[in-house]
């Protein structure tokens, strides 16, 4: 499938319903807004993605199953992009009513199986990064209840088809190349029908805003553990997918990217903006994580403190990697500063 940056986005979904796949957007509590899900009329019938655990998410599935002329209880597979709660949260009601099989990548099988524990592993792992770099001890709290009301929109579910990066994803009509792509969470996957040029990205590029590189405890790992360079990681990801023959992506979120290249060279460049930025920032003075996204972005460092913070750690890793930048540790807590270079 060739890629027309002309086309419109309904001219677009159009192509990829004539490949039959047929975009499912679902409401959300987010601000992000709704979440794209897939439909696969193939054999077995497959839905990519399964939206929050909410009334409303489920009664707008039903309805646009229906309008393919199909139910719930005809899904057959169920295939998960990630482990945030707008791609996962309907699973466990969808496959109690289809029996559907679910296929996730293998690292993501007992963080699903387990999900509060894993979503409370998460948080101890978020407030510890969050403490030792400045946000204040009442933004934690307060972030930390939102978090524990939020874990409804999930569930727990059972995996039974495990998935390894490089595997294929084999239906009647296509197959799909699995490729592990972390960097927005440790679990992103996509899937890439490489006959079609059609690749099933999730949250890894989005075209209307920018894919946070959270900072996520490793899957599996205890929540103790070292934080991971979660925007380092995600570069490397994007470099990889930079080179898929890929004609159309279909995201998570929004309107289908035609240009896959070019969405991921301008955030390349955005990226070494916002990294110049705040070494500029620091070479005023030294600053914590915290002040460097108070500066960057106001009262949204409050509101969305862990969001903020992910994307000021993402940075300072690079700037640190490339010697322009040190950690320094002491005091109760962790500051950066600018290097003499």
């Amino acid at each position: 499938m060739a890629g027309d940056t002309e086309s419109s986005p309904e001219e677009t979904l159009a192509l990829a319903a004539e490949a039959g796949i047929h975009r499912v957007p679902l409401p959300t509590p987010f601000l992000v807004g709704r979440v794209n899900c897939y439909l696969i009329e193939d054999d077995p019938l497959t839905l990519i993605d399964t939206g929050p655990n909410s009334g409303k998410a489920l009664d707008d599935l039903e309805l646009a199953l229906a309008a393919r002329g199909h139910r719930i209880d005809d899904l057959e597979l169920i295939v998960i992009t990630h482990q945030h709660l707008d791609h996962v949260g309907l699973l466990d009601i969808l496959v109690r009513r289809s029996g559907a099989e679910v296929a996730a990548l293998d690292l993501l099988v007992p963080y699903l199986a387990a999900f509060s524990d894993s979503m409370d592993g998460d948080d101890r792992f978020a407030e510890t990064l969050m403490r030792s770099h400045g946000v204040p001890g009442d933004v934690v709290v307060a972030l930390r209840a939102v978090s524990s009301a939020f874990r409804a929109w999930g569930c727990s579910a059972q995996v039974t088809k495990p998935l390894r990066d490089g595997d294929q994803l084999v239906l009647r009509d296509r197959t799909l190349r699995v490729l592990h792509r972390p960097g927005h969470s440790p679990s992103d996957t996509l899937f890439f029908d490489e006959r079609r040029g059609i690749l099933l990205a999730g949250d890894h590029l989005i075209a209307h805003i920018s894919s946070n590189p959270f900072v996520s405890r490793p899957l599996g790992a205890d929540p103790d553990v070292e934080r991971p360079r979660a925007l380092i990681t995600y570069i490397e990801s994007m470099r990889a997918t930079r080179e898929l023959a890929a004609g159309l992506t279909l995201p998570g979120h929004g309107d289908p990217i035609l240009d896959h290249r070019t969405l991921i060279d301008q955030r390349f460049a955005m990226h070494a903006r916002r990294a110049r930025k705040m070494l500029k920032l620091l070479r005023e003075r030294p600053q914590s994580a915290y002040e460097l996204a108070q500066a960057m972005w106001g009262n949204a460092a409050v509101t969305q403190a862990y969001l903020t913070l992910s994307e000021v750690l993402g940075h300072m890793d690079v700037l640190v990697r490339d010697g322009l930048a040190r950690e320094v540790s002491g005091g109760g807590g962790v500051r950066f500063e600018a290097t003499a270079s």
